[in-house]
């Protein structure tokens, strides 16, 4: 992990604030890595930021930033194994996002895929626990999404979810909630 300093942060949560700039931009500016700014910018969203005194102490910036990474991380494993097999998630569901995130006005979505009807289905990936914030997240992300007109159905995928969202999809008919489960594989490697 590389280490920022306190003006770094600073510097970065600012440019993040105005809103000019993009994550590869702040970093570029700021000689700082873009996971880094990715991380700030993650927690920034979250209102993390706001939360917590100004004098927080590298240290704990950093363990931030390695926990964000670490998310993170374990959302791309997710998406590129859903990727390959997205038929495990639901019989007859194709990928229509060309194979990378689908860029909208609320952010960018997981995976946009179309069910055996034609439905357009939007895929949120969230590692660990899903928060209500994450529920808010794939509905704005489905009001975003040109559909012709046609229902939206959305999908939150996560390991444990809040009892909140389990709730509020309750309310809501064309959002599915899916837990995922880790089935490991060991080989040994050659020395």
């Amino acid at each position: 992990m590389s280490s920022i300093t306190e003006d770094q942060k600073s510097a970065i949560i600012s440019l993040l604030r105005e809103g000019v700039f993009e994550r590869e931009q702040i970093a570029s500016q700021l000689g700082v890595p873009p996971n880094v700014v990715r991380s700030i910018k993650a927690h920034y969203t979250m209102g993390t930021y706001d939360k917590m005194a100004s004098s927080v102490s590298e240290s704990e910036t950093e363990e931030i930033i390695d926990a964000v990474e670490a998310s993170f991380g374990l959302e791309r494993d997710l998406q590129i194994a859903l990727r390959a097999n997205i038929q495990q998630l639901e019989r007859g569901l194709e990928i229509a996002d060309d194979g990378k995130e689908h860029q909208t006005d609320a952010g960018r979505i997981d995976i946009l895929a179309k069910d055996k009807s034609g439905t357009v289905v939007v895929i949120e990936l969230k590692a660990g626990t899903a928060k209500p914030e994450a529920l808010t997240q794939l509905l704005s992300y489905m009001g975003t999404v040109d559909s012709g007109g046609q229902p939206v159905r959305g999908i939150l995928i996560a390991g444990e979810f809040h009892p909140r969202v389990v709730y509020a999809a309750r309310a809501i008919g064309n959002v599915q909630l899916i837990r995922y489960r880790f089935n490991f594989a060991f080989e040994a490697v050659a020395a």
